[in-house]
């Protein structure tokens, strides 16, 4: 994977060239989100972080079930101008603009959302570092959303090799940093209609409180 500031040119290339509703990962209704925030007790008041979550509709939905304190990380400032003008500069939302192994996080947050980011850290030094950056982001007993490719997902994805993962090899990943609450198995449908098969682990970060407590 590209580093650095040719990683986020990558990524705003494909913005550009094909679109927010044009790129693989677009989705018009983001329901597993929607549902593992459900299942693991996530209340409006909790601080949700989502990684890579540039031109993603989950922060609208969020916003819409009376989230207050939400924030959105991207590589992608292409990605951050489109959900900031679609959101408008009222909404309850900090856009940063940070490429996310290189980003220092300033506060904790109650939920760490992730739906396609760490599948494309395929060396074990990077995948270290956001598993150090998720332990100091996220409050003990805050919520943990991490959605990868599936073990017989696709191998690439916008040009760029991934790491694919079952739920037992996610789970074993997050080791003694995650109490998973619930696995689960999504098959997203691309724009183009391919099908691309996910892996997605839910739980609490070890502590004592529940997230939005």
């Amino acid at each position: 994977m590209a580093l650095g500031q040719g990683r986020a040119e990558h990524w705003d290339d494909a913005y550009r060239t094909r679109g927010v509703d044009g790129v693989s990962w677009f989705q018009i209704e983001p329901t597993t989100s929607l549902a593992l925030l459900d299942a693991l007790g996530v209340r409006p008041n909790a601080a949700v972080i989502d990684i890579g979550g540039g031109a993603s509709t989950l922060v609208d939905q969020l916003v819409r079930r009376g989230y207050q304190d939400l924030t959105v990380l991207d590589i992608s400032a292409a990605a951050l101008e489109e959900g900031r003008k679609r959101l408008g500069e009222d909404a309850p939302v900090t856009w940063v603009h940070e490429d996310l192994l290189a980003w220092r996080p300033e506060r904790r947050f109650d939920v760490w959302h992730d739906r396609a980011v760490f599948h494309f850290l395929v060396e074990p030094e990077e995948q270290r570092r956001y598993l150090s950056l998720l332990a100091e982001a996220v409050e003990d007993g805050g919520a943990l959303i991490l959605g990868t490719f599936a073990e017989d997902g696709p191998e690439y994805c916008s040009s760029l090799r991934v790491s694919r993962y079952n739920a037992a090899e996610l789970t074993e990943l997050l080791g003694g940093l995650c109490e998973t609450v619930v696995t689960t198995r999504e098959v997203h449908v691309t724009p183009a209609g391919a099908r691309q098969p996910f892996t997605w682990v839910a739980g609490h970060k070890v502590g004592a409180s529940p997230a939005g407590g």
